[in-house]
């Protein structure tokens, strides 16, 4: 599905893609902020509406109950790369939705063709309606959701160094050792790989930057770069 042309010709949208613990968010906000532009965090809808079938009491492994539920919740994303924010039902859910709980459901969840909908609906009208540009970090925004983002980028790291980077981000009960969380990236990343509704794909005119030897500030400085040239082009 092609997106709608935008009006504003000095605004830029930059979908940055990549399976977990590549370093998406850090590189996504960090180059909004350094560029002016607005941040959508699309990973944060997918747990948030996870989060409320979980406090809802809807079986999330019941593809027909969650897509039954999927319209009901109110999802609200703040674009503001210095601070951005989710609520759901004009409750705050940037916490919450970081829970082992919601981690281990977000991939049912998200396999559901209505879900995907939904929240891909959400994020286009978002993208298309920022009025300085934005960068927007997922899955399937190269492929899926912004097919015609003015850059795409792919990350990409080994398992070894994702696995590193995801059991430093967890705190105290949800902290895993390097064997365990190599093994949930693993499956959550077969999981995401092979669900027939937008699966993880690297868009064929993405540009690929493996992020294992670097630095994060030399993976920003890197697509800085990349934006940089493609708005001066």
């Amino acid at each position: 599905m092609e997106t709608a042309p935008r009006t504003a010709a000095a605004t830029v949208i930059v979908a940055i893609d990549g399976p977990a613990g590549t370093g998406k968010s850090s590189t996504s906000k960090a180059v909004a902020a350094k560029l002016g532009l607005g941040y959508l965090d699309t990973g944060a809808q997918y747990r948030a509406i996870t989060w409320w079938m979980l406090t809802s009491g809807v079986d999330v492994e019941d593809r027909a109950a969650v897509a039954g539920a999927v319209d009901k919740p109110a999802i609200v994303s703040g674009t503001d790369p210095a601070a951005p924010t989710i609520t759901v039902d004009g409750a705050d859910a940037a916490g919450p939705i970081r829970t082992q709980e919601v981690t281990s459901a977000v991939s049912a969840v998200s396999a559901v063709p209505e879900v995907r909908a939904r929240i891909t609906e959400l994020q286009r009208s978002i993208a298309l309606t920022a009025e300085r540009g934005i960068v927007v970090e997922g899955r399937d925004i190269g492929t899926t959701v912004l097919p015609d983002a003015d850059l795409k980028i792919f990350l990409t790291a080994s398992p070894e160094a994702r696995a590193a980077r995801r059991s430093g981000e967890l705190k105290g009960k949800d902290a895993s050792d390097l064997a365990a969380t190599q093994a949930a990236l693993a499956k959550r990343d077969a999981a995401d790989s092979s669900r027939k509704a937008s699966p993880l794909a690297k868009a064929d005119d993405a540009v690929e930057v493996d992020t294992t030897d670097l630095t994060l500030e030399q993976v920003i400085e890197c697509v800085v770069t990349l934006v940089e040239e493609k708005r001066t082009a």
